[in-house]
């Protein structure tokens, strides 16, 4: 993990940011965060709860995806601190 935050604090500083952070995540975090930006164009930007999106990737445990969540905002891909509705607190950078 430690070597991840290390490649994603280098390319925060150079072109091709999104792209280089996304190759960082595993394909179970890929897949969360395809869900978690589908969700937000298609609810106006709300984003879903975590038990949604356990629901659509296939994740039985609420504790799964909130690792998972976890683990990519360390990465910096998503941030879980701002209230954007009941219970949900997820923002995505860009």
């Amino acid at each position: 993990m430690r070597e991840k935050q290390q490649l994603l604090q280098t390319s925060a500083n150079g072109s091709g940011e999104i792209e280089e952070t996304e190759e960082l995540l595993s394909e179970q975090q890929r897949r969360i965060l395809t869900c978690i930006r589908k969700w937000a164009a298609e609810h106006g930007g709300e984003t879903p709860s975590v038990r949604e999106i356990g629901r659509i990737v296939g994740l039985d445990s609420t504790g799964s995806v909130a690792y998972q969540l976890g683990q990519m905002e360390q990465l910096g891909v998503l941030d879980r601190s701002i209230s954007r509705g009941p219970g949900k607190g997820i923002a995505l950078p860009w």
